[in-house]
Parts: structure tokens; C-alpha cells; sequence
């Protein structure tokens, strides 16, 4: 693979493949959209076998100079390898997902989400600083086009709230890159990485950047926006948006928060883990009354992905692996949950919990594959959810054990309202006709479902298979944080008097 520029084909072929579907057919759209899908995830295969674990910490780099000091830098570690894969993995089954559902401009909006793909791969892979920034910013445009044009009844404002939130909190962000540029010389962001800011100036720096990324993620209170998003898209648009899209902003935390600005990391870790322990509860309380099911698995994704942040500012290599875990098994699971959701929607058309009831009787397929994302959500152990779990709130402990005492709370209340939702939905009496007459999964539903569980068992059995690649890339993370890690109160300690009275416990008693 030296000297083949696979990321840039990785780049191209979706791009391509979205500009063959904006005129053709719903037909030929949606097959032209699935076959670019699949080749993409084909090189994402060929990606992930010819990676070097041991290897250098940035492979597949391509470099070309273009203009005014604008470069075309690709490369990859092993953190932006395991959320590349994700990203591959995912939109084949967004494609499933929406393929008998959408059908008007279904050409241009296969296209939308091919173009989204483009500019996904792009942020994981982009190594020029203001490369990234066009590829991170300019993915609004075609979620934001996928929500308002094909979304539901108030997909205008949704499809306004998330563009506004989103773009306004990057603004600042770009700021800040001009200033660092002028500073450090070079838009390299390994280069960057390395760099030592004045610890003035990271306090300014981080708080720009966390105007994005808080945002991207989303945390508490800058999350609103995503409740009304996933309610109003289309199911594939929520899939990709829970799946991959959220990752973004912690996947800035770890590539620019962190190692960029380590002093000012520490300085603001208090503020992080207040704002996620309120997320983790409140977030869960108001899942747990919810009536939509999208709703509700909304509000679970923020108490989720506030276990992301929890854990990555715990300065540690538990925290740092478990934060990744948790976002990778939060895309494959919260992903798997919202496309059950779009299947029972396809049959009934409706969201609302209480017009469901008993799905186990006609629906026994559709009840077993449901319980086990449901079970991985909560964190069983076994599925992709234990794992990065048990790794965040294990890191975060070091540090502080009333912040892991607090997050511990949401898996609790996280197996509150996703039983209750469960058990409301697929057991009991069945009280409709209409749902006690859909039909289990049909063929494509198999195809879309079977490969996720594969996924979620696969990284809860055996999660050596993700940590690995990106193992000796939290190294260097954790060495860049390590001069400003701060103290935790669960550290054992040691000293005079503690080695005394071991001594004088040891000691044998003369007869």
C-alpha cells in the first residue's frame, strides 16, 4: 500500500457517486448509492488490514502543496482509523435504512448523504489544519439539507436550530486557527500536537475550540438541538447522525483539546465533568418520561456521550480508551436503535410508545435483535457498551470517585428507561390491531440488523480488536497531558505513619 493514495480515493468515490445520483431515477439513485457505500467500506477493509500497529504513528500520509500556503495533507493514526471504519461501516446500513421510505427527490437525497460521507472520511483524515476545518464545518451542509427536505412536519425548524447551533459555535474556532497559524508557522496538525502554547493563551484557545465541540458532541445545556434533530430525520439521517456526526466533536477533544492546550485541559476539567454529571442525570430523568421513542433514545445518546467526556478529560490512558470504546459502541448501538425504531415506524407511522404493545407475539425476530441493542445500550456485559463503560468511569475514578460515583448514577437510570421502553413496546397486552398485524423483518431489515450485532458482540467479547490500533496513539495523547494531569482523591497514600503501622502489622510478635 506505499505510495497508494487510498484516502483520497476513499475521498473521491463517494464524491462521484453523489454526483451520478442527483439526476438518476429513485431505482437507480438508491442501487448507485448502495454500491458506492459498499466499495467504500471494501477500502475501508483493505484500510484496516494493511494498517501497521506497530508502525509509525501517522500511515497513509499523502501531501500536495496547492495555494496560498493551503495543503492537501491526508494521513491516519489509530484513533482516526477506528472512527474512519465506523463512518464506512454505518452508511451502507443508512442506504437500507432509507430504502423503501424515501421517495421524493430521492436522487438528490442518496446524493446528500453520499457528499456526507465525502466529508466525514475528510475530518478523521485531514491533517492540514484548515483543511479539516472545511471538512468539519462543511458536513452541516448536507445534514442539514437531509433534515429539512425530507425530515417530518417541523423539519423547517429543527433543520434551523441544528445548522445555527452548530455553525455558530465553530466561528470561533476558526479564529482561534488563524491565531495559531501566525503563532506556530505551520496548518500541520501532528506539528500542532507537539506545540507548546503559552498556558495564557490555551485558556483562550480551548474555550474557542470548546465552543465547537461542545456543541458537535452535544453536552448539556448546548444540546437541545439534537432531540428536535433526530425526531424530525429521516431514519437514516438519524443513524448517521447518532452514528458518526456526534463523534466529531469528542474526536476534536482528543486530536486538538488535549494535546494543543494540556494546561489549559486540566484548568477547565472541573467545568467538563460539572457539565456532563448534569447531562448524565438530568438528561436520563427527562428520557425516562418520554412518549416518542426517538425522543428518548435522543436523550440518551447526550448521557452517553457525556461518559465520553467524563472520560477523556480524566488524564489517563483508562479514560482515554474507555471514551473512544464508549463513542465507537455508542455509533453502532444508538445507530442500531434508531433504525429498530424506523422499522416498526415503516409499518404504523408513529413514534408513540403507546401505540405499540406485545411486538413479541408478531414480531419475535424484531423483539430478540432489539433487546440485545437495548442490553448494549445499558452496558451488559458481553455487548460493545460494558466495555467502554467500565474503561471510562475505571479512568475517571483516579481522579475523582464523586464524578464516577455521579456518572455510575446513568447507568442506572440508562437501565430505567431503556427497559421501560422495552417492556412497553415489545411485552404486555396487545392493544392495537395494527401493530399486532406487522409483519417480523423482511430480507433487507435482516441485512441491515445482523451485521451491527455482529458488531456490538465482536467489540464486547473481544475489544482488543479496536483498542489495539489506536492503543500507542492514547500513549501519546496521555504523555502530552501528563505535565498538567491534576490529583485525584482516589490515589491510594502512602507515608510515615501508613508504613509504620504496616510495618508494625507485618512484624512477628516475639514469644
Amino acid at each position: 500500500m506505499t505510495g497508494f493514495p487510498i484516502l483520497s480515493l476513499m475521498l473521491l468515490v463517494p464524491l462521484v457517486g453523489a454526483v451520478a445520483c442527483v439526476k438518476a431515477s429513485r431505482e437507480l439513485a438508491r442501487t448507485i448509492a448502495l454500491g458506492t457505500t459498499l466499495v467504500n467500506f471494501a477500502l475501508g477493509v483493505v484500510l484496516w488490514l494493511n494498517y501497521d500497529v506497530g508502525g509509525a504513528q501517522w500511515q497513509f500520509q499523502e501531501h500536495a502543496d496547492l495555494f496560498a500556503g493551503f495543503s492537501w495533507k491526508l494521513g491516519i493514526d489509530g484513533i482516526a482509523l477506528v472512527l474512519l471504519e465506523l463512518t464506512v461501516f454505518l452508511m451502507p446500513v443508512c442506504i437500507g435504512a432509507s430504502w423503501n421510505s424515501i421517495e421524493k427527490r430521492a436522487g438528490e437525497y442518496y446524493a446528500a448523504f453520499l457528499a456526507m460521507e465525502t466529508l466525514m472520511i475528510g475530518v478523521f483524515t485531514a491533517q492540514d489544519l484548515f483543511l479539516f476545518y472545511i471538512m468539519f464545518e462543511a458536513g452541516l451542509i448536507p445534514m442539514y439539507l437531509i433534515i429539512g427536505v425530507w425530515g417530518g412536519a417541523e423539519r423547517i425548524y429543527a433543520s434551523y436550530k441544528f445548522f445555527l447551533y452548530t455553525l455558530l459555535g465553530s466561528v470561533l474556532m476558526l479564529i482561534a486557527m488563524f491565531w495559531m497559524v501566525n503563532v506556530a508557522g505551520t496548518t500541520d496538525i501532528p506539528t500542532l500536537m507537539q506545540f507548546d502554547f503559552a498556558p495564557q493563551a490555551q485558556t483562550w484557545l480551548f474555550l474557542a475550540f470548546f465552543a465547537s465541540f461542545a456543541v458537535k458532541m452535544p453536552m448539556w445545556p448546548v444540546h437541545t438541538w439534537l432531540p428536535d434533530a433526530h425526531v424530525q430525520a429521516p431514519t437514516g439521517g438519524s443513524v448517521i447522525l447518532a452514528g458518526v456526526l456526534l463523534k466529531m466533536g469528542g474526536y476534536g477533544f482528543i486530536r486538538f483539546s488535549l494535546p494543543m492546550f494540556p494546561i489549559a485541559s486540566a484548568y477547565f476539567a472541573p467545568m467538563i465533568w460539572g457539565l456532563s454529571m448534569i447531562a448524565v442525570v438530568v438528561t436520563s430523568l427527562i428520557a425516562l418520561v418520554q412518549t416518542d421513542m426517538k425522543k428518548l433514545i435522543a436523550y440518551s445518546s447526550v448521557a452517553h456521550m457525556a461518559i465520553v467526556t467524563i472520560g477523556l478529560f480524566a488524564f489517563n490512558r483508562q479514560g482515554l480508551e474507555g471514551s473512544m470504546i464508549v463513542m465507537l459502541s455508542h455509533g453502532l448501538v444508538s445507530g442500531a436503535l434508531f433504525m429498530m425504531v424506523g422499522i416498526i415506524y415503516d409499518r404504523l407511522h408513529t413514534r408513540d410508545i403507546v401505540r405499540y404493545g406485545g411486538l413479541a407475539i408478531n414480531m419475535p425476530y424484531f423483539a430478540l435483535f432489539f433487546l440485545l441493542f437495548t442490553m448494549a445500550s445499558i452496558g451488559l456485559p458481553g455487548t460493545s457498551g460494558f466495555v467502554g463503560e467500565f474503561l471510562s468511569l475505571l479512568g475517571v475514578y483516579q481522579v475523582s470517585s464523586w464524578v464516577s460515583l455521579v456518572a455510575t448514577t446513568g447507568i442506572i437510570l440508562g437501565a430505567a428507561y431503556m427497559l421501560y421502553l422495552y417492556a412497553r413496546v415489545v411485552f404486555g397486552v396487545q392493544k392495537n390491531a395494527d401493530a399486532a398485524a406487522m409483519p417480523d423483518l423482511d430480507m433487507r431489515e435482516w441485512a441491515m440488523v445482523v451485521p451491527l450485532a455482529a458488531a456490538v458482540l465482536w467489540m464486547g467479547i473481544y475489544p482488543e480488536s479496536f483498542l489495539a490500533p489506536m492503543r500507542k496513539d492514547i500513549g501519546v495523547v496521555e504523555a502530552r497531558v501528563a505535565i498538567a494531569k491534576p490529583k485525584g482523591d482516589a490515589q491510594v497514600r502512602t507515608g510515615s505513619h501508613a508504613i509504620a503501622r504496616t510495618a508494625g502489622q507485618n512484624a512477628v510478635e516475639p514469644r
